[in-house]
């Protein structure tokens, strides 16, 4: 049976990592030729010792809750002895993703899924850790405070984590191994005749699969190194290993690729600025998407490659990309085709966003989430309801200084909003008539967070329930001011309600919760708690 929760998107409190070794038996000469024996204060430790730590730092992760300049809600809780378990519930020291449930994946903003993904990579997140000592592990404690099962994988590597070099070997402690899928399928009487069956067959291979199978005989090498079958590419399942010769070798087979999925890869130096840019000058004039969440190597030269390679491009994701400089963001402005951009977590600045915003009028899905060095939130919404009229999905997720001004501009102005994101957003004040206004002016809305807003009051949600009712999912986490019969009216008036964060809201009890839950079995309502 599937869990309820996919893996790595679970609103999961994670406490700690422990990583517990046994060594093994070994001869002295082993371990000066592998490098392999422990020390502790200048001194190696017995061969048969155990060795119980916690993580030391966290180096890199995708994304988290809480706030860039904060403690609460982020991965760097990962690191450190536990100071929560084993209470349980939501805390603010543990380390949670931003993400959670299935939600995600069913709202307006959610990206379709590649082809070729293999049915075994479910990872939406991950985080890296170090530790002091190097070890053989031999258990791995994942303590879970508050929804757990996210954790699907794990993969160690003995390297130095400020090093630019990559690290020889990558194991799998735990979950399947793309190294070690081995073709079963046995094709027999093919023909040259058979090409239209042939590719439709190769359709359902992995690209593992498809690059071994090319190896077994002309015929099938002509096919599997067709360029319609790579129309799609997903390397983010193969992140751990993928490097500038694996790009190499794709390279002449990647000529069409029209969709690229880069996310997680290069990063310690496995492709280089270099090698990117080769790749994008053969195989970028047909992109049209291109995720690079997360992607460490990217650097000035590489969005300038992609703006002048990739001129049909329409989805670019630089998810996590922190290491960006700001003016290399300066370039996106001259895809002016762009209808979705992501820069969630990057050092995008107000004066290069307000570029894009004026030359990327196609615009339709955009992210400027925990975008912490824009400094005035109300100019950018002004901008964006001037020059993006066919906006579906804005995320605002803690910007810190928009105000109604800015919420007044983009309601008038992006009338066809579906999805709005405005948690953790401090500046905004119910008492302004800001969520009315944008209940008013936006029918449309099947997404609404109005995350830790503590003035979202009755009145707000009566105006939800009037005008919009498409709704399917709002978060009011942290208000004082709702009652459960202003719940109640919404619930009767957006048949399509699936989910209704009440997190740490005052008025609505666990008993409210039930008996809305008694009414509404359809609706998934969350209420956090701690113990």
């Amino acid at each position: 049976m599937s869990p309820v929760f996919p893996m790595l998107t679970v609103l999961t409190m994670f406490y700690y990592i422990c990583l517990r070794r046994r060594a093994r038996t070994a001869t002295r000469g082993e371990m000066m030729n592998t490098h392999r024996a422990i020390e502790s204060n200048s001194q190696t430790s017995p061969l048969n010792a155990e060795v119980v730590q916690y993580a030391k730092e966290v180096v890199d992760f995708s994304s988290h809750y809480g706030s860039e300049n904060s403690m609460s809600y982020t991965m760097w809780n990962l690191a450190g002895v536990p100071n929560v378990f084993p209470s349980s519930g939501d805390f603010t020291q543990t380390a949670v993703f931003r993400t959670y449930g299935t939600w995600w994946d069913q709202c307006p903003s959610a990206s379709l899924p590649f082809k070729r993904t293999p049915p075994n990579f479910q990872s939406q997140d991950y985080v890296e850790l170090t530790f002091e000592q190097q070890v053989y592990p031999t258990a791995v404690h994942v303590l879970e405070t508050y929804h757990p099962g996210a954790v699907i994988r794990i993969l160690a590597c003995s390297a130095n984590p400020y090093s630019p070099n990559p690290p020889a070997e990558v194991r799998v402690l735990r979950g399947p191994c793309f190294l070690e899928m081995f073709l079963q399928h046995r094709l027999v009487s093919i023909c040259s005749g058979d090409k239209k069956l042939i590719q439709l067959i190769l359709n359902h291979l992995t690209l593992p699969d498809l690059c071994r199978l090319a190896q077994t005989c002309k015929l099938l090498s002509q096919h599997c190194c067709d360029p319609l079958q790579y129309i799609h590419l997903n390397l983010q399942p193969y992140w751990a290993k993928l490097d500038d010769t694996s790009l190499e070798f794709l390279q002449s087979r990647c000529t069409l690729v029209q969709w690229l999925n880069l996310s997680w890869t290069g990063n310690r130096g496995f492709i280089s600025v270099a090698g990117f840019s080769r790749f994008l000058k053969v195989c970028g004039s047909e992109l049209v998407r291109l995720e690079l969440s997360c992607s460490h190597f990217l650097n000035e030269t590489c969005l300038e490659v992609i703006s002048e390679m990739c001129p049909n491009l329409q989805a670019l994701n630089l998810s996590s990309c922190d290491k960006l400089p700001p003016q290399a963001f300066n370039h996106i402005a001259k895809l002016c085709s762009l209808k979705r951009l992501v820069l969630y977590r990057t050092k995008v600045e107000q004066t290069a966003l307000l570029s894009i915003l004026n030359f990327c009028s196609e615009l339709q899905h955009l992210s400027l989430g925990s975008c912490v060095m824009i400094e005035d939130y109300d100019v950018i919404a002004s901008m964006i309801g001037a020059k993006c009229k066919k906006l579906r999905t804005l995320d605002l997720w803690r910007c810190k200084n928009i105000t109604e001004n800015g919420i007044a501009e983009l309601a008038s102005g992006c009338p066809l909003l579906e999805e709005l994101d405005l948690g953790w957003c401090p500046t905004l004040q119910s008492s302004t008539g800001c969520f009315t206004r944008l209940a008013h002016q936006l029918p449309n809305l099947q997404k609404l967070f109005l995350t830790a807003n503590r003035s979202v009051c009755d009145t707000d949600i009566d105006e939800l329930a009037c005008n919009c009712t498409r709704l399917q999912q709002l978060d009011i986490l942290g208000t004082r001011m709702v009652s459960p019969a202003s719940l109640r009216k919404l619930l009767e008036s957006c048949k399509d309600l699936s989910l209704l964060d009440v997190s740490f809201c005052s008025q609505i009890d666990n008993r409210a919760v039930l008996e809305l839950n008694a009414s509404f079995p359809k609706v998934f309502i969350k209420k956090s708690f701690t113990q």
